[in-house]
């Protein structure tokens, strides 16, 4: 087979030809483009300007109403409330008066008490209920019995004529220990320490307190300060304790520590 010879393609040197056509085209459309921009259109010149003239000449005369407003023009004020000042709350003279002969009496408890105090056989306190009077009930008592000293009643009476000046209520309580009593006047603890309490009352009514201020009440060896398992323990249970009763918890909360 015979072999065509290859050809070599002759290179075509007017290429840039077709370059220069698009470029001459293209000078030609910015040409005709900045000529129609020259071209002004009167008619449409003449609105813009005279749309501007209007608008500025609106804004010269605003300025100028602005401008003639007197400076003297008041400012309208709202209507003010009046403050309301809270009213100092004044403390009632009678309560003060009643707090004022809690705490004398509760002074005057503690000095007549005050040597039974400092033998620790009675003890003057104050409670969220009021005054306390916390007598042993070895001073006021023999064993299983309920009838006064007479070395106490003397004691109770200076108590008493203190107690017969107020009108606080009073309560009186009554305490055993947990020794069993059975005899034919107290069946047990329950009887004991209710009478107990009910010969304090007494006696207190004799010196001129009003009954209806008086209760008495027996909670037998409930209720134990200490423990019963020693003699020093059950020493402590016996007692019987007087409380002046203070008319409200904010008459006792202002009473000082006894």
């Amino acid at each position: 087979m015979r072999r065509h010879k290859h050809e070599e393609e002759h290179e075509n040197h007017e290429r840039w030809l077709v370059s220069y056509a698009d470029f001459i085209t293209l000078l030609f459309a910015f040409f005709v483009v900045m000529y129609a921009i020259s071209q002004v259109n009167e008619g449409k010149y003449r609105v813009l300007s005279d749309s501007l003239v209007q608008a500025f000449q609106a804004q010269g005369a605003l300025n100028s109403q602005l401008v003639t407003l007197p400076d003297t023009q008041p400012v309208p004020q709202l209507p003010s409330r009046p403050t309301r000042i809270p009213p100092l709350v004044q403390p009632d003279p009678e309560a003060q008066q009643t707090t004022q002969r809690m705490k004398t009496l509760g002074s005057d408890l503690l000095k007549v008490m005050q040597p039974m105090i400092n033998e620790g056989q009675v003890k003057v306190s104050q409670t969220k209920r009021g005054i306390s009077l916390e007598i042993s009930a070895s001073v006021l008592f023999a064993p299983a019995d309920a009838r006064l000293n007479p070395d106490s009643v003397k004691v109770l009476s200076a108590v008493a004529d203190l107690l017969a000046r107020e009108e606080n209520a009073i309560q009186v309580e009554g305490y055993t220990d947990n020794t069993p009593i059975s005899t034919p006047q107290y069946p047990s603890n329950w009887e004991l320490s209710s009478a107990r309490a009910s010969s304090v009352i007494r006696l207190f009514v004799e010196r001129g307190v009003k009954p209806d201020r008086l209760s008495a009440i027996g909670y037998a060896e409930n209720r134990a300060k200490a423990s019963n398992a020693d003699e020093g323990g059950r020493s402590k249970n016996r007692r019987v304790q007087v409380t002046i009763l203070a008319e409200s918890s904010d008459e006792a909360a202002s009473l000082p520590a006894l």
